[in-house]
């Protein structure tokens, strides 16, 4: 089975949204929100296993711009200075399947954590 490849990325700057179209049909929206605390930095992911750090008050961030890397990935610049994740399609598209698991997990670890999350202004 071939990996889907993205055939729009639009980045909706004022709703801090990412959406990419992807040639087997799907369409996801990523908020800039959801994708800096999974970045698949080192910084955020760890070395290894278990090595995560969890992201705090990333509520307001934005996506400041977006660079290609090849034909495989996009590098996005954050406006909180963070860009040192490079996102594959693979990644961008498993994050978008699994968007709904990941983020209410991501509020649970918050919780757990005891960092109250701030609603972010329109």
């Amino acid at each position: 089975m071939s990996h889907p490849n993205p055939t729009e990325i639009h980045l909706h700057k004022q709703s801090r949204v990412l959406e990419i179209s992807f040639d087997d049909g799907s369409k996801f929206s990523y908020p800039a929100e959801y994708l800096r605390v999974f970045s698949p930095s080192a910084e955020v992911q760890g070395h290894g296993p278990g090595q995560e750090v969890l992201q705090v008050g990333k509520e307001e961030v934005n996506i400041a711009h977006i660079d290609p890397v090849g034909n495989y990935a996009i590098c996005l610049h954050f406006d909180d200075e963070h860009n040192t994740g490079i996102y594959s399609w693979d990644t961008l598209y498993q994050l978008g399947l699994n968007y709904e698991r990941n983020w209410q997990d991501y509020l649970q670890r918050l919780k757990t954590a005891g960092y109250e999350r701030k609603a972010p202004s329109a």
